[in-house]
């Protein structure tokens, strides 16, 4: 069996470090490892907010938590607000981590559905210590000696600058040996009888000759689709959005320890907050609004003065038809893209380096191996999809053509069978490896208007007495948890200030 010894990036940014900087570390000098980029080709650096599994790719590469944020000048997430989703003036919050606990074998949603029907229950954000904790502005690490309670449940992510964390990461790489190439690349070579990627030529003339290669190219997709013409999914039908404005501005002293999406016209804006700045962008559909009209709704909508000039973003929501083609993986947007409604950009590329490492192959490039990376790929995507989509197709907005056609949209067939399960009973089952929990689907379900009619007919073993005492204690031992939480910038402040 023969191995390969040679391994090129092509493309920096978020994807492309991520990328060298584990390879590095998980295979220590085994290969040759090369990532080419140029300084003349732009990154999309926006703030990037981040879901819990991102802390173990860090832990992967062994960072220390509080030197990565004070780097990326980073902050905490423990979820997500949606306002103005369901109708204009709603709100809620998917928070990570559990909800409240479970009694006996049911989940503590289904015993606050019965109270729910009888006029009994608070607010489903009062039984989520990560959501009550948000809404509060506090924030702390979950305590590992403090396991059964919600103070050790605590789930959390990060805010942090993407560009700033692709800097971070390329010092890292660089440092085990990944060898940097400043150029662009003008040709892709491919070899005649099998289509395989031979080598690169730069822009000096140099030609770079590897074994494998990964796209890391963004959007444009420089190898997987240039030169390979792999094809690609398009899933607008789906999700409409296509346009996205991103601008920063001042910190204000809204500081929350949550990522903000607030339902626009025709779309959605988000709110990302950092130490240094705040992180701003509207996601559009240009089929229902024009570029000049989504920009001043996103500067009017900002609390802080503006930094920079808007950087426009034009994109496809889909996937590449193979994310795995020969010798060559995408990795990041030159894989395909999905909205960042629930944080999954940095995800998305966390689990296909991991799958690509686990996978790795010989010279041989068994075919075996790279169906099933793409058959796990593709699963992941789909998944995440729907979750998506299901913001988006929950809602009674018919305030304007885009929510209508939100509204009304056939979904595909997988996550009408979900809405339909949890809308009967409030079932909702975690299938394989998705990415997105029980409690995930929940939050958004219940938030996005979708009550279930009834609730799991086991829930009547415990009398109106018992249910309520239980969700009773949930609520007031949540509620007490957070009075002794700092405040997220105290927090910040005093474990991971950022250089000014």
């Amino acid at each position: 069996m023969q191995q390969i010894s040679r391994i090129l990036i092509v493309g920096g940014g978020s994807a492309g470090w991520m990328t060298a900087a584990l390879l590095s570390q998980l295979f220590k000098g085994l290969y040759e490892i090369t990532v080419v980029e140029s300084q003349d080709i732009g990154t999309i650096g926006v703030g990037e907010a981040t879901i819990p599994a991102i802390k173990k790719f860090n832990e992967l590469l062994g960072l220390d938590e509080n030197e990565f944020l004070q780097r990326t000048q980073g902050s905490f997430k423990l979820g997500i607000q949606f306002n103005d989703w369901l109708r204009p003036g709603s709100s809620y919050v998917h928070g990570f981590g559990v909800i409240g606990r479970d009694l006996e074998w049911l989940r503590c949603h289904q015993y606050w559905l019965k109270a729910h029907g009888q006029g009994r229950a608070t607010d489903f954000a009062n039984y989520s210590i990560n959501t009550a904790a948000a809404l509060e502005n506090r924030f702390m690490r979950a305590d590992p000696g403090m396991a059964e309670s919600p103070i050790g449940q605590i789930a959390h992510a990060f805010h942090f600058d993407a560009s700033l964390y692709a800097k971070f990461l390329s010092g890292y790489a660089q440092d085990r040996k990944v060898r940097r190439r400043e150029g662009k690349v003008v040709d892709v070579t491919l070899r005649g009888d099998d289509g395989f990627i031979e080598s690169v030529t730069m822009d000096d003339g140099e030609v770079i000759a590897a074994d494998f290669f990964v796209d890391c190219s963004g959007f444009r997709g420089l190898l997987i689709e240039q030169a390979m013409k792999t094809g690609y999914e398009d899933w607008t039908h789906w999700l409409p959005c296509d346009r996205a404005i991103a601008v920063p501005c001042e910190r204000s002293a809204d500081f929350t320890p949550y990522t903000r999406s607030t339902a626009r016209p025709a779309g959605w804006q988000w709110r990302i907050p950092l130490q240094h700045r705040t992180g701003n962008g509207h996601v559009y559909s240009s089929r229902y609004m024009d570029d000049d009209t989504a920009e001043r709704i996103l500067l009017d909508n900002l609390d802080g003065a503006q930094r920079a000039d808007p950087l426009r973003i034009r994109f496809v929501t889909g996937k590449r038809k193979k994310i795995w083609n020969r010798n060559c993986v995408a990795i990041g947007l030159a894989s395909g893209f999905l909205e960042p409604l629930e944080s999954t950009s940095l995800h998305l590329i966390q689990s296909a380096i991991i799958r690509m490492v686990r996978l790795l192959p010989d010279a041989g490039f068994a075919q075996v191996g790279i169906d099933e990376f793409n058959r796990q790929t593709d699963f992941e995507y789909e998944r995440i999809r729907d979750f998506i989509i299901l913001h988006y197709k929950a809602t009674e907005r018919d305030d304007t053509p885009f929510w209508r056609y939100c509204r009304d949209m056939d979904v595909p067939s997988n996550l009408q069978r979900k809405i339909d399960l949890f809308a009967a009973n409030g079932r909702i089952f975690r299938e394989d490896e998705e990415l997105f929990a029980e409690e995930s689907w929940i939050q958004v379900f219940l938030g996005q208007g979708i009550t279930p009619r009834g609730y799991d007919p086991l829930v009547d073993i415990k009398s109106d007495a018992q249910n309520a005492e239980f969700l009773d204690n949930i609520e007031s031992v949540i509620g007490k948890c957070v009075k002794v939480m700092p405040t997220h910038a105290d927090y910040v402040a005093k474990t991971c200030p950022a250089p000014g």
